[in-house]
């Protein structure tokens, strides 16, 4: 089996199904997120303070590549990292993508009420959560859309999910 990789934005249900669809796969999940943080033995948040966005976004190029070798796989991946190189080809050319589409009012609903608050959406409003959210998902549609297969993530039925990706 070729990898399989969940995109889609922050809140979209991206490790919370990539778990069960590793389980009932029976492979390996990856949390790319997690995984680079492991790597270099510091969180997302302290790797941007520390290096800034662009260098950030190198490191998880190259292991999105190291990742991209490996096969049996169910990965998360960041809600940014489709939009930068050339890394939906990557995706592409060493699995299926599927896109995690969620509507925007979803997407605030469980962004504001989150327990663990994330670095780029601190101290927001639910209004200016809204705009930032909006805004963002107007400039990653065109790499999202990108994806083999967009399921609408607001009610995700993992039988269903992996009927889909089976006929791939």
């Amino acid at each position: 089996m070729k990898n399989i990789y969940l995109l889609g934005y922050m809140g979209s249900g991206k490790s919370t199904i990539g778990k069960k669809l590793a389980k009932k796969f029976e492979v390996d999940f990856i949390d790319l997120d997690k995984y680079i943080e492991e790597k270099q033995n510091s969180s997302i948040s302290q790797i941007f303070e520390l290096v800034g966005e662009t260098e950030f976004r190198k490191i998880e190029k190259d292991t999105l590549i190291e990742i991209s070798k490996m096969e049996n796989k169910v990965v998360s991946l960041g809600g940014g990292t489709p939009c930068f190189f050339n890394n939906m080809e990557i995706i592409n050319n060493s699995g299926f993508s599927i896109y995690l589409k969620m509507p925007i009012g979803m997407l605030v609903s469980r962004l504001i009420n989150a327990k663990v608050q994330r670095p780029l959406i601190k101290g927001m409003n639910r209004e200016e959560l809204f705009s930032f959210i909006r805004n963002q998902l107007y400039e990653r549609e065109k790499f999202y859309s990108q994806s083999n297969i967009i399921y609408p993530a607001s009610n995700v039925n993992i039988s269903d999910l992996m009927s889909k990706i089976i006929l791939i």
